[in-house]
């Protein structure tokens, strides 16, 4: 059998709030939002490319981190290389992003998004 061409359209996150998630995602990025539906928001690169989805989730609960046993897992994390560390920290929270107060590496900044997901910022 021959493989069919498959891509990654986009990594989906769920979300109490997919348009406020959208929009916080599409400002840290510098993205557009091109889709935005009441449960349904995607952020595209202007170039084009692999987005970023929002889906309601009315049952949503954030993930806790560091992981803790009997508590809501983070099912994936978004690693995000930055040129200045420093730098993209300030602007992921003025963004509306929280710093993480657990950080286990020198040169990684765990951030939290508006919904409590972990996001990384590491240089690259």
């Amino acid at each position: 059998m021959t493989q069919p061409k498959m891509r990654v359209s986009a990594t989906v996150l769920g979300a109490p709030d997919p348009q406020a998630l959208g929009a916080f995602y599409a400002r840290l990025l510098g993205w557009a939002v091109v889709e935005n539906e009441p449960t349904w928001v995607m952020v595209r690169p202007p170039e084009g490319g692999t987005g970023l989805s929002f889906q309601h989730e009315p049952g949503y609960l954030p993930p806790v981190w560091p992981t803790a046993p009997g508590e809501q897992q983070m099912m994936l994390h978004l690693d995000i290389a930055v040129d200045d560390l420093n730098e993209a920290v300030s602007w992921a929270v003025d963004a509306g992003a929280t710093l993480a107060e657990y950080q286990p590496q020198d040169d990684v900044r765990v951030m939290l998004d508006p919904a409590g997901h972990p996001f990384c910022l590491f240089p690259g």
